[in-house]
């Protein structure tokens, strides 16, 4: 069971608040410190998409920093925080991501274009019986049409981005934009996460919210954290400790053709949900999906 799974059985205690005292404990933070546009900066905006500049920075965190985000966060579960390990170099070049998570509306039209994606059409090889089931609620499509698409699959939300000329974003792409030249816990910076900031277990809404509803990053990037969780391109694997140049776990295979209905492997999810403590919303924080896992709680964005 992936800790995405699990960490909502946590004491509610640990799970609503960052304690005041301990947010200055975090040592070392691996901020992407880079090239990337200045914070004060205005967003480039094209269309429905931001344009991030890339650059060198770290990634992952050293394990001697491990005590620290275990204080910080309130959570005595120090192999929580072990995916995160190590702290590596990762250069990427400039990219444009999706200003908001993909929504039911937008995803509607896909289907409606690409009847073969629809729920009574998709294969079951490719989904885990969940695909779209929200949709059968009386009123679902009209009343949460700003929502976020939840219960697709990873190969749903490829096709969904290869349909639009996109593709999913990378981890470190999504990690770069959610951070919006910040050296921060959270793409807001340092203060606790609460219920203006982020839809999360905290906020008590219990379900999805409309995209755009809570602030946008300094990069102009809104619901990097909270909501949904959103599918990367990326494979499921330990972060490697040499220098990356645009990584992406797994390669490229699933841009080509329709080889990535093939994929079988775990892949990465990022940001947190409505069901999610702080700390799956700490910018860092990686988890993983399988890629037939339609789940209520996890959506997608697109990059290019």
């Amino acid at each position: 069971m992936s800790a995405a799974e699990w960490i909502p059985a946590l004491s509610l205690a640990l799970l609503f608040t960052l304690p005041q005292d301990c947010l200055a404990q975090v040592a070392k933070r691996s901020a992407l410190q880079s090239s990337a546009q200045p914070a004060n900066d205005a967003p480039t905006v094209v269309g429905s998409m931001v344009l991030v500049r890339g650059g060198t920075a770290q990634m992952g965190i050293d394990a001697a920093q491990i005590p620290s985000l275990v204080k910080t966060f309130n959570i005595d579960v120090p192999q929580l925080f072990q995916d995160e390990v190590p702290k590596h170099s990762v250069t990427i070049d400039d990219f444009y991501i999706d200003k908001y998570p993909v929504t039911n509306a937008e995803f509607k039209k896909f289907t409606d274009f690409n009847p073969e994606w629809r729920s009574d059409r998709i294969p079951r090889t490719l989904h885990n019986g969940n695909y779209l089931k929200h949709w059968k609620e009386q009123d679902a499509l009209r009343t949460k049409a700003d929502h976020p698409v939840v219960n697709v699959s990873w190969y749903a939300a490829v096709a969904y981005c290869r349909w639009v000329g996109k593709r999913l974003p990378t981890e470190a792409e999504w990690e770069h934009g959610a951070r919006g030249g910040l050296d921060a816990l959270f793409p807001w910076g340092d203060q606790p996460v609460d219920a203006t900031r982020a839809n999360f277990l905290g906020s008590g809404i219990g379900t999805t919210s409309p995209v755009g509803h809570y602030p946008a990053n300094r990069y102009g990037l809104f619901d990097m954290v909270g909501n949904v969780w959103q599918f990367l391109a990326d494979e499921w694997r330990p972060y490697p400790s040499t220098p990356q140049k645009n990584p992406v776990a797994g390669g490229d295979l699933f841009l080509d053709g329709t080889a990535f209905v093939q994929v079988k492997t775990r892949r990465v999810i990022r940001g947190g949900s409505f069901d999610g403590a702080p700390v799956n919303l700490w910018v860092e924080y990686r988890d993983s999906h399988p890629p037939d896992g339609a789940r209520e709680f996890v959506g997608f964005r697109c990059a290019k």
